[in-house]
């Protein structure tokens, strides 16, 4: 293993919580009046969060059509979307046993949507933003106005104000490229969509069923529990983890995936929305890999309870979906949010991929996972960094200087892979 990425650097072997000091006294500039009242600025974030979980377990139908911006029920796509999915899955053509995501696709495009790519693309949606910003405010007052990164990387203490927005970051030209590429991914995601989540997952799905039952005959028809519920949801999630992590190897170990993923590594500063920066070419690369994990976990679950798990599937995978989305806000956010050392060996804290993100070269490719930190510490690439290390964001200046505007972002990829085909690097 990689002693380099493994190990934390020197003198961070402390906990994380030795940076959550108290409030007052510290000389940060903090107002008196919020110092005071940080425990209820706590529980205020802890309610809320109380009340979305509510509202996520009080049915489905309504907070998909809530949550779900891009191909909900008011977008020109939506219907024929429907329509498409429904087409294309197997479900049209099978009589035997469905999984989750053959029957999904061929009822409900955004429940199969939200099932398939966690965390849910409308990560934007004003209330996930409203939760984002009270729990950083909470993180303002715990920390003693520590913990918020300027677009120079560094962490400093500062005002209330600029730790939730500073403008030097959302006035920034990095901040203005990752609208471009936001619309842009938007515009493209409906076809891949149709392409790949109405018709790869379930044809896997369907074919990890046939496989099954020619080995061992028909469904077992177990009957579902709470255990069986659970282990369902951990199975899916290591599996999206899984794939996740092997797709994001790819694109930093191997020189086409690379000139298509700096589009991601080009963002200088990091907004919610540089979750978003990618170019078009990267959507379905990853699509793909969630894709087969997906449909290969749903395909044994599937025959193992006779394709008794449709409604489990949409319950969890929201839940699951409304923590990644908060996760993914922070991911891609210039407040660091951390979690105690040792848990960082076992889960990727937000804070991790700002040092993914940085350009400093004991930093590069480290903490490719998505949720957990088993695969990084497997192949040797986790680095839990100290509290407030530097992480400078961006490509190193030579690869910055040709990634810095939308036009040059959107021909970088085809640029250099024609470079690379070409042997000329």
């Amino acid at each position: 293993m990689d002693s380099k990425h493994a190990k934390a650097p020197a003198g961070a072997a402390s906990s994380l919580g030795s940076a959550f000091g108290p409030a007052a006294g510290l000389g940060l500039g903090i107002p008196s009046r919020i110092a005071s009242n940080r425990a209820a600025i706590v529980y205020l974030a802890l309610a809320l969060l109380l009340v979305a979980v509510a509202v996520l377990w009080s049915g489905t139908d309504t907070v998909l059509g809530r949550w779900l911006a891009f191909l909900g029920a008011g977008s020109p796509f939506h219907e024929v979307a429907v329509k498409a999915v429904g087409a294309s899955a197997p479900a049209q053509q099978m009589s035997t046993v469905l999984g989750p995501f053959s029957e999904i696709a061929a009822r409900v495009t955004e429940a199969l949507y939200v099932a398939v790519m966690p965390p849910l693309r409308n990560s934007l949606n004003w209330f996930i933003l409203l939760v984002t910003l009270v729990l950083a405010v909470a993180l303002y007052v715990l920390r003693g106005g520590r913990g918020a990164k300027g677009s120079d990387g560094e962490e400093r203490p500062v005002g209330l104000r600029e730790y939730l927005l500073p403008r030097a970051i959302y006035t920034h030209p990095s901040a203005r490229v990752d609208i471009g590429l936001y619309l842009i991914d938007h515009a493209v995601m409906v076809f891949w969509v149709l392409l790949f989540l109405g018709t790869l997952v379930p044809h896997i799905e369907t074919a990890v069923i046939a496989g099954l039952v020619g080995l061992w005959g028909e469904s077992p028809r177990m009957q579902m529990n709470f255990g069986w519920q659970l282990g369902y949801g951990l199975v899916t999630l290591l599996a999206i983890d899984l794939a996740f992590f092997l797709y994001h190897l790819m694109m930093h170990r191997t020189r086409i995936g690379w000139a298509i993923h700096q589009v991601h590594h080009s963002a200088e500063v990091l907004t919610p929305l540089t979750r978003f920066r990618e170019h078009f070419l990267e959507a379905p690369i990853d699509a793909t890999f969630r894709g087969v994990a997906l449909g290969l976990v749903a395909g044994v679950f599937a025959w193992a309870f006779g394709g008794g798990i449709t409604h489990l599937t949409v319950m969890n995978v929201m839940l699951l979906s409304f923590l990644f989305t908060l996760n993914s806000n922070f991911r891609h956010y210039h407040v660091c949010l951390r979690y105690p050392r040792w848990l960082e060996y076992w889960l990727q804290s937000p804070g991790m991929h700002h040092t993914h993100h940085s350009r400093r070269h004991e930093h590069w490719d480290s903490n490719l996972a998505l949720v957990t930190s088993i695969w990084d510490r497997l192949y040797g690439t986790l680095y839990i960094a100290e509290p407030f290390e530097a992480t400078p964001w961006g490509l190193p200046e030579a690869s910055q200087r040709e990634c810095r505007t939308l036009r040059q972002n959107l021909v970088a990829p085809f640029r250099d892979i024609y470079r690379i085909v070409r042997g000329r690097t």
